[in-house]
């Protein structure tokens, strides 16, 4: 086949996954969560088995295990939020003050009045009022469908767990005889990579929550255990959730506080926490198996969230990394495994003709130059 129709049926291919996966988004994000999930507590299962349970006994437990963990996640999370409610009268005069303060700034560096900021600030509370009144029902959707994905969750799972031979013999069975060896490299390569990523990334909700939270609960930050919890998870979505993580804990800090600096104490011990975590412990819990670039990373976050919304976020970086690693060991989507991934050459292939072939020898090279683990057990 002529390399222009090959391309052209990949780009149609690509086309029509798309459509599929936007058409049954609401079929597909359970499934996916379910997979990594399972994925997960297969060590939790095995202990279980190698202990003389029976199948079904040693699924029913690890996913009690992970019910058992999630519930302890919401009670706190409960807790801290029963504690903000609680403070909402205080809450409620710090924001005043800080309006009145904001106020006079504007009023004595602009020619708007006091009483003209207050009826500007009326009037676009109209319009946000009128806008949510007009979202409720699009809101009522959302949690009735986050209600749905909860349901299904546990009971993908256990199918996924307790028909995973039966799937695994579906893949095989795809592929010719001689391919066996490397189906099989490559689904042990995906193990690997999934079971270091989310312990990773469960290991990393821990102690971002016990540092952020113990930090500024000492420094005198009120509700500073919500900040550290809410930081810790929005963490995870790449790049965006940092970022709203920082928002999220100004506001909370603004409004339990009537002073300014507390923010800024705030913004420099988050600054420092996701400094630490970034280039000290992160890298050495997950290591380095699979790099994904930034541009790869945000472009999928965003279509991730456009897709799926929030759990959309959350699945980009695990399903780009497996697609990695599909791409990588496939001849034919060997350039789109280059695409997503971090293996930068130094010279640029135009001048550097060696730069431009895909054998394993340039691969190896890049990887080195990257410092970029091979993702075997």
């Amino acid at each position: 086949m002529p390399i222009t129709a090959k391309r052209a049926l990949e780009v149609m291919g690509l086309f029509f996954l798309g459509w599929i996966i936007v058409l049954g988004r609401d079929i597909l994000s359970p499934l996916l969560m379910a997979f990594f999930i399972s994925i997960m507590l297969l060590p939790v299962y095995r202990f279980f088995r190698n202990k003389g349970l029976s199948d079904i006994l040693s699924i029913v437990i690890s996913l009690l295990a992970l019910i058992i963990v999630f519930g302890l996640v919401i009670w706190f999370f409960s807790m801290q939020i029963g504690s903000l409610i609680s403070d909402f009268p205080l809450i409620k005069k710090n924001v005043m003050n800080h309006l009145g303060t904001l106020s006079s700034w504007v009023e004595g560096k602009t020619p708007y009045s006091t009483a003209e900021q207050l009826n500007f600030i009326k009037e676009q509370s109209s319009k946000l009022l009128d806008y949510a009144s007009s979202m409720l029902g699009g809101v009522a959707g959302s949690v009735t469908g986050t209600l749905i994905f909860i349901a299904l969750l546990p009971i993908y799972i256990f199918l996924i767990m307790f028909y995973k031979n039966l799937l695994l013999r579906f893949v095989f069975l795809w592929f010719p005889e001689e391919k066996h060896e490397k189906v099989e490299e490559t689904l042990r390569e995906m193990q690997v990579i999934i079971k270091s990523y989310l312990f990773g990334l469960l290991i990393q909700v821990t102690y971002m929550t016990i540092l952020l939270g113990g930090i500024l609960l000492i420094i005198g930050i009120k509700h500073a255990l919500l900040i550290g919890l809410i930081f810790a998870f929005l963490n995870l979505i790449p790049y965006v959730g940092a970022l709203l993580g920082n928002v999220i804990g100004v506001l909370l800090t603004l409004a339990s506080s009537s002073e300014l600096w507390p923010i800024v104490t705030v913004l420099g011990v988050i600054a420092a926490v996701q400094f630490l975590d970034n280039n000290i412990l992160m890298p050495r819990i997950v290591g380095s198996k699979v790099k994904i670039n930034a541009l790869a990373t945000i472009v999928g976050v965003i279509v991730g969230g456009e897709i799926a919304g929030i759990s959309g976020m959350f699945l980009s970086l695990p399903i780009i990394a497996l697609l990695k690693v599909v791409f990588d060991r496939t001849d034919d989507f060997k350039q789109w495994g280059v695409l997503f991934g971090d293996e930068k050459p130094e010279r640029s292939p135009m001048t550097e003709p060696a730069m431009r072939d895909d054998s394993e020898e340039t691969r190896e090279h890049l990887e080195r130059k990257n410092k970029i683990d091979p993702a075997h057990e």
